[in-house]
């Protein structure tokens, strides 16, 4: 088995535009092509636009005819297309897309997540891990209400950086999606974006049973040609989205073990394993931004400390903080600086907090909190801490920034779901009661 180079599995099928093109006449070309990102190309240097760009420079811009050498881009990473595989794995981490150049540096195609899972085969993957084991329930994102007005969705959207929202009736079964190319065509068209999403999702929803594995799973989405798998109960209830980024993080080790029974054949890159794996091991658990935990450690974790709680008979207590008003700071100072202030707010957490308390970014501009042996009181001062030493920082070019904070107390009989929902709603209070403030759930303020 040889593993390809990265221009052997480069998409080559790209549309682009000049930088000395109009964003009208890139949003044009979207919509011909069916595409939510193209390349917008100057010299030897590349950038992206994507959707979401296209939706916050409509609310700055009521003329479209403007150049893009005069908005605000992100570039986008360039490696050789005589570069192995793994190399573009780890680069990819940090980015959706990956630009391919020849040996003269021109360009020669992109490398997505969908090219690096596609190169993967099925029969060396995860066989034995259910999706169940990896999704986190109980928060409840990527997903809107059939009589959501549409415009609150696509804000939605921008705002977390969804590509994707799916839609829901009222017993929470998938019946349509939104995707990021849907919002391109109905800018396009002009259309009433204050009616019910319903009228305009795409429907039927192709679902996955949480029980299948990962191997299925992949499968099932190669096979298909899906970016993404729809994931249901068995009440055919939604419980999740997984990502073909996500199932790369998930499938790593084995893949590596599998490299590592083919010394012969794989010699010339033993060497880049061995000083790969811990970063592997690192993506699986970590979000990439922040270097904080991430939603699957964090689930991992909180069923370590919840045991413990039960045999010690401790108290432990749960935090869901959100940064204030992060989509004007986005919308002011761009997507870069937004990155800088999450990584400074999560710095301060963690100077804050002691080293046996758990903190993770749950998506977004949201981060959950878990700490061993506190009561609601000791969790509350905490929380305040927290907020007061985000205050008082000057973070970036943004100045100052504030958080709200949702406090609760795991219960004897609590899920991750319980706990998360009622932080969650004392963190709805929060906001409520004008930012910059900490609440506790209403069951522990009775």
């Amino acid at each position: 088995m040889k593993f390809p180079k990265v221009g052997d599995i480069a998409t080559r099928e790209v549309v682009s535009v000049s930088r000395s093109d109009t964003l009208s006449y890139a949003v044009e070309l979207m919509t011909k092509s069916n595409h939510r990102n193209i390349v917008v190309k100057e010299g030897k240097e590349f950038f992206v636009l994507g959707v979401f760009d296209v939706i916050n420079f409509k609310n700055f811009y009521d003329d479209l005819d403007i150049p893009l050498s005069s908005l605000h881009l992100s570039k986008l990473p360039t490696i050789s297309k005589e570069k192995n595989i793994l190399e573009a794995f780890d680069e990819i981490k940090s980015s959706d897309f990956l630009c391919v150049i020849d040996e003269k540096g021109e360009f020669y195609g992109l490398i997505t997540h969908s090219d690096i899972t596609a190169s993967m085969d099925p029969n060396i993957l995860m066989e034995s891990y259910q999706l169940e084991e990896f999704l986190t329930i109980g928060k409840k994102v990527e997903t809107a209400f059939e009589d959501a007005i549409t415009i609150d969705v696509f804000r939605d959207m921008s705002r977390y950086s969804y590509d994707n929202v799916i839609i829901v009736d009222k017993n929470r079964k998938p019946i349509g999606i939104l995707t990021t190319k849907n919002i391109i065509s109905l800018i396009k068209l002009d259309k009433d974006l204050s009616r019910p999403i319903k009228e305009y999702m795409i429907t039927p929803v192709e679902t996955i049973s949480y029980k299948s594995t990962i191997k299925e799973t992949l499968t099932y989405i190669q096979t298909k040609h899906f970016k993404r798998a729809v994931i249901v109960d068995e009440k055919e209830r939604f419980v999740g989205v997984i990502s073909q980024s996500e199932l790369i993080a998930l499938t790593y080790s084995n893949w590596v073990s599998f490299m590592h029974q083919h010394q012969e054949e794989l010699y010339e890159i033993n060497t880049l394993l061995h000083h790969k794996t811990k970063e592997y091991e690192k993506l699986a658990k970590t979000d990439a931004l922040t270097g904080l935990y991430n939603r699957y450690k964090f689930s991992e974790l909180f069923l370590h400390e919840y045991n413990l709680m039960l045999q010690k008979e401790s108290k432990i207590s749960l935090l869901m903080l959100d940064i204030d008003h992060f989509k004007k700071i986005n919308d002011t100072y761009g997507h870069e600086i937004g990155d800088r202030v999450l990584v400074e707010i999560s710095n301060t957490i963690l100077q804050t907090l002691r080293n046996s308390d758990t903190v993770a970014r749950w998506g977004g501009e949201e981060f959950v909190i878990l700490l061993p042996n506190a009561d609601i009181e000791v969790a509350k001062k905490v929380a305040n801490n927290i907020r007061t030493a985000i205050e008082k920082r000057e973070i970036s070019i943004a100045k100052r920034v504030t958080v709200s904070i949702g406090v609760t107390e795991v219960k004897k009989g609590d899920t991750l779901e319980k706990a998360l929902n009622r932080a969650d709603s004392a963190l709805y209070d929060a906001k409520k009661s004008g930012r910059n403030c900490v609440k506790i759930s209403n069951e522990e303020a009775l």
